[in-house]
């Protein structure tokens, strides 16, 4: 993305309104900005031309001697001020600069913010950002109605029966666009998705964005509690795991924490159900929208895979981090070992750990179906699950696809995090500067 090539082309791109501006312009103007002076210095320089050619016993017309004249003065004069030529460039550079300046500056305007966004390194750095995130968008968007445009699965058969006559699925095809080519079914789902309107719903006929706007927000409160305190209990059980290398606390924690990371999601949750709902009747086995202590199970189930995940990366990176150089000198200089932990060692070992909380969210996202249908939450993941099977590619389309878009915004977010504390980074965005 930091290649000049994109820049280039964007910048064309951005100009065209205003060039084009200045061609329909300089093209009705005639080029009649010629004066007395010039047509005289274009006289005499036709007449050198003409002695030239004659001395090379060459022969030229009149018009071909006056049209090498006048591409002559136009070059010698183009970027004087105070000389006048016909010629486009000077035309356009005296258009850009001299009358009507509100409009022409309408017309530049989104060039003159991409050119804000190229010349402030980290701005620049988050605008490469965000237009890297709407291609994987789409990306995503074409991968996935490709997919379910080849599916062998028949909507219409599955959701009208066997029984259905042909002209029944001839009607149900024309009402949802299916018969229409590939393309033009392609771009209709990725206009959709940046319009917010993905149609209805083959079965049901359900608006898509309103189903995916009720269904998005408990997934995403459900991902954000389990991954805040996976991150609480993670990665202090991580530093101290790593302090304590191959002592007992190290490896009882690291045991505990692959036990975590072994057991499957649903038998987990299955366990807690038994545990905590039906033998000590504690917390509610299901989820309800109005008993907020009905999020802790799925809470717990979710946050114990990525607490285990988190424990060993943060373990790793510090006992990477403490063989370095520059933790040894702070132990000299008699810094204790908080002071160590917190400014030296710590610091340097967040860049692996955001990674993978990264990561994790993404998988947290996608795959929240099971955890969603052990606990009856009607969450997105268990959504997409339910209508991959028909196959109801609006419905798929809007869950994944606006799935896709909360993943490229954590991403975002993740690469500024980089950059605000990885000085590396921050080195290499000014050195494109």
């Amino acid at each position: 993305m930091y290649n000049q090539l994109f820049y280039r082309i964007l910048f064309s791109i951005l100009s065209l309104p205003i060039f084009i501006y200045a061609i329909i312009k300089y093209l009705i103007s005639g080029n009649n900005s010629e004066d007395l002076q010039q047509n005289l210095v274009v006289e005499k320089i036709a007449h050198a031309l003409q002695q030239k050619y004659l001395y090379l016993k060459e022969h030229k017309t009149k018009q071909q001697l006056f049209k090498e004249a006048q591409h002559i003065y136009n070059r010698r004069n183009r970027y004087d001020d105070e000389q006048v030529t016909n010629d486009f460039t000077s035309f356009y550079k005296q258009l850009l600069f001299n009358n009507h300046l509100i409009f022409k500056v309408i017309l530049a305007f989104p060039l003159f913010i991409v050119l804000s966004f190229y010349l402030n390194p980290m701005v620049r750095y988050i605008f490469e950002r965000i237009i890297m995130a709407i291609v994987v968008i789409i990306g995503v968007i074409t991968v996935v109605f490709t997919i379910l445009y080849l599916s062998p699965m028949d909507a219409a058969y599955s959701i009208l029966g066997p029984d259905a006559t042909k002209d029944q699925i001839k009607q149900f095809n024309e009402a949802h666009n299916l018969n229409s080519p590939y393309l033009l079914q392609l771009w209709d789902a990725i206009k959709g998705v940046f319009t917010f309107d993905l149609g209805t719903t083959y079965k049901g006929n359900e608006v898509v964005t309103h189903a995916v706007a009720q269904r998005i927000p408990i997934t995403l409160l459900l991902t954000l509690i389990a991954l805040l305190i996976a991150i609480m209990i993670a990665i202090p059980i991580g530093v101290v795991s790593a302090l304590k290398r191959n002592s007992w606390i190290d490896v009882i924690l690291m045991t505990i924490a692959l036990i975590g990371l072994s057991i499957p999601n649903f038998w987990q949750g299955l366990l807690f159900i038994l545990a905590f709902s039906l033998k000590l009747n504690i917390l509610p086995p299901s989820y309800m929208p109005d008993n907020p202590f009905s999020l802790i199970l799925p809470t717990l189930v979710i946050g114990t895979a990525i607490a285990a995940s988190i424990t060993r990366m943060t373990r790793s990176s510090v006992l990477e981090v403490m063989r370095n150089d520059y933790v040894m000198t702070a132990y000299a200089k008699g810094l204790s070992t908080n002071q160590v932990v917190v400014r030296h060692i710590l610091k340097n070992a967040l860049i692996p750990i955001i990674t993978l909380i990264g990561l994790l969210v993404a998988e947290l996202l996608g795959g929240s179906a099971v955890t969603e249908q052990v606990f009856n939450i009607n969450g997105i993941g268990r959504y997409i699950v339910q209508k991959q099977l028909v196959p109801d590619i609006p419905a798929v389309m809007g869950g994944v696809v606006y799935i896709s878009i909360v993943i490229s915004l954590v991403n975002l977010i993740i690469d500024i995090f980089y950059a605000v504390i990885d000085p590396k980074l921050r080195s290499e965005i000014k050195e494109k500067e």
